[in-house]
């Protein structure tokens, strides 16, 4: 006999055959047939059990209903489950810890206007801006890609996406008005005597929207049970608007509990070899990438102007961190390396194919495969060549290398230390290997990116 419903292996559903046959052995015990005289299909029964009678139409249709109450409670068991759970069930197991799902974030397009530019002169409005609305507090807003404007191009359309979470960042169009000054101060302050003006031709949004079942669930697996160990830091910053990964390190064990040589050690006489004064605070590292649309740093105040909208990435950590972690030990916060990363390659494309178009969508899918939020790791030559060869139209690729910007940083030597400057290119074949501080940055509109497109 198979086992139905709750069992070692799980939830196992009752099939829908297996539903009818038991309601049709049920009709023939109640008339007391002999079942072992009664082949399946009712034959020599007193009542017509076949497949086109009225009572094995009507036993269908309660079997079926019967099916789908079977699937009800399949759900519900799983429900029970965060790797298994979908929907409201989910949102109930995330009350039940404490952790919500989020709201995304507000996006839209702004158009910077370039007034009294110098003739021959272009002007670099960067990836990251800050813009905000010129209410009290201001709503701000962060550039996704760069502009570029100069005395013949003085309108540039770019993408925005909102600091903060929630359906409070869906404006009306014209609502953002100011570029925040003291990103102005720092960033664009050698734009004078040219001006820039800035405003949201189309309204803002997206931000009432909610994180998919995917991210949610992914928060809720990873979510720290203890209340301080490396994890617990680690959530705790990835929890941070705008940290992309982290990675923490406590070489002495004093942070994570769970290590087997944690308490072998007199922390407050004696750390190893060296003496441990009284008071001194014990620091662990915690390297943090973070998205460009928050400054590391919150701006300096502007003298005479208002405070700065946004709050850096480091100061947001530090108060994140500030939560959980006891008295006298600290976060030493570090930022990580972001690494441009692009390819040059010669590609040859059957005739007939939008060569625009396919270059758009090899880099569409080369940001997101190798341009991804991961610390440390290997950006490999086989992953970029099947990004480039899997493309409908391309028929060979050739000359493929992998680059890099800035190069390596600096290894510990005996003698001269060797300087390293320009782009750094992979041979044929070979991979992109990232420190353990330093994530990937891939940008379609980088100056690595060198892809010729020939027509064959």
């Amino acid at each position: 006999m198979t086992d139905f419903g709750v069992t070692e292996e799980g939830f196992v559903l009752k099939p829908f055959d297996v539903l009818l046959q038991e309601a049709v052995d049920r009709v023939k015990a109640v008339l007391g047939v002999d079942l072992s005289s009664v082949d399946r299909s009712g034959k020599d029964s007193p009542i017509d059990l076949t497949s086109t009678s009225p009572v094995r139409k009507l036993l269908e249709v309660a079997a079926f209903e019967d099916a789908e109450l079977w699937k009800q409670m399949e759900d519900l068991y799983y429900a029970n489950f965060v790797s298994t759970v979908l929907g409201d069930a989910l949102d109930l197991l995330g009350e039940d810890v404490g952790v919500a799902r989020r709201n995304l974030f507000s996006a839209g397009t702004v158009r910077f206007t370039l007034a009294g530019a110098a003739p021959g002169r272009g002007y670099i409005v960067p990836e990251g801006t800050i813009v905000t609305t010129a209410t009290t507090p201001p709503l701000a807003f962060a550039t996704t890609a760069a502009a570029r404007l100069s005395a013949t191009v003085t309108t540039a359309d770019v993408g925005i996406a909102a600091v903060e979470r929630g359906h409070d960042h869906d404006l009306a169009a014209g609502a953002i008005i100011v570029i925040d000054p003291a990103w102005q101060t720092v960033y664009l302050g050698d734009f004078a005597p040219a001006t820039l003006k800035v405003t949201n031709p189309e309204p803002t949004g997206g931000g009432g929207d909610t994180e998919s079942d995917q991210v949610y669930r992914g928060r809720l697996s990873g979510i720290a049970r203890s209340i301080w160990t490396l994890d617990s830091v680690r959530q705790a910053v990835l929890d941070v608007d705008g940290v992309l990964d982290v990675a923490t390190s406590d070489p002495l064990g004093g942070v994570d509990v769970s290590q087997s040589y944690f308490g072998q050690f007199d922390f407050d006489q004696r750390i190893f070899n060296s003496e441990r004064h009284i008071g001194e605070p014990y620091f662990f590292d915690v390297l943090v990438a973070h998205d460009f649309r928050w400054p590391w740093r919150t701006p300096a105040p502007v003298p005479g102007q208002i405070t700065p909208t946004v709050t850096g990435v480091y100061e947001r950590v530090s108060a994140a961190v500030d939560r959980v972690r006891p008295v006298g030990v600290h976060a030493n916060i570090v930022e990580a390396d972001h690494i441009d990363v692009g390819v040059r390659a010669k590609v040859t494309v059957e005739t007939g194919y939008d060569t625009a178009a396919l270059l758009a969508a090899i880099l569409q899918r080369l940001a997101t495969e190798i341009g991804g939020p991961q610390l440390g790791g290997v950006i490999r030559y086989s992953q970029v060549m099947c990004a480039f060869a899997e493309q409908s139209g391309v028929v060979d690729v050739q000359q493929l290398h992998l680059r890099r910007l800035p190069p390596a940083f600096g290894r510990i030597t005996f003698g001269a230390v060797p300087q390293q400057s320009g782009v750094v290119e992979a041979a044929v074949g070979e991979n992109l290997v990232l420190g353990p501080t330093e994530v990937a940055v891939f940008r379609p509109d980088s100056l690595l990116v060198d892809v010729a497109m020939v027509v064959r």
